[in-house]
């Protein structure tokens, strides 16, 4: 259930991707404004997006993890100010359930485990 709940929730904040507004506005950010900022927000999304949807479904469930932790320690620590026990904790406790997945596996329901034969 973490998994999937996890998921909803990248899910929910990689939709952004697809307001023009919204990405606009991140794209304002001083992080931002250099030469690959465009990019570094767009593929920062779509790997939110993507993570969600892997965990939902749990499909390379792993691979997931990795996604979410590389995304959540440069929003914690690079556009963050790395104080993960105050300001930055939102995107920090996103890295340590990817830590647990990363150990744990992706569960009995998961298309990893109907696929792959691993619980």
């Amino acid at each position: 259930m973490v998994r999937i709940i996890t998921g909803v929730f990248l899910i929910y904040h990689g939709w952004e991707l697809f307001s023009s507004a919204k990405m606009n506005e991140y794209q304002q950010w001083d992080q931002f404004k250099s030469g690959i900022g465009h990019f570094m927000t767009y593929a920062g999304k779509a790997a939110e997006l993507a993570a969600g949807i892997l965990f939902v479904l749990g499909f390379f469930t792993r691979v997931a993890c990795l996604l979410t932790a590389g995304v959540m320690l440069f929003i914690a620590f690079k556009l963050g100010n790395g104080i993960v026990w105050y300001n930055d904790q939102h995107p920090f406790l996103f890295v340590l359930i990817a830590i647990v997945l990363f150990c744990a596996g992706p569960g009995s329901w998961s298309l990893d485990a109907k696929i792959f034969g691993k619980k």
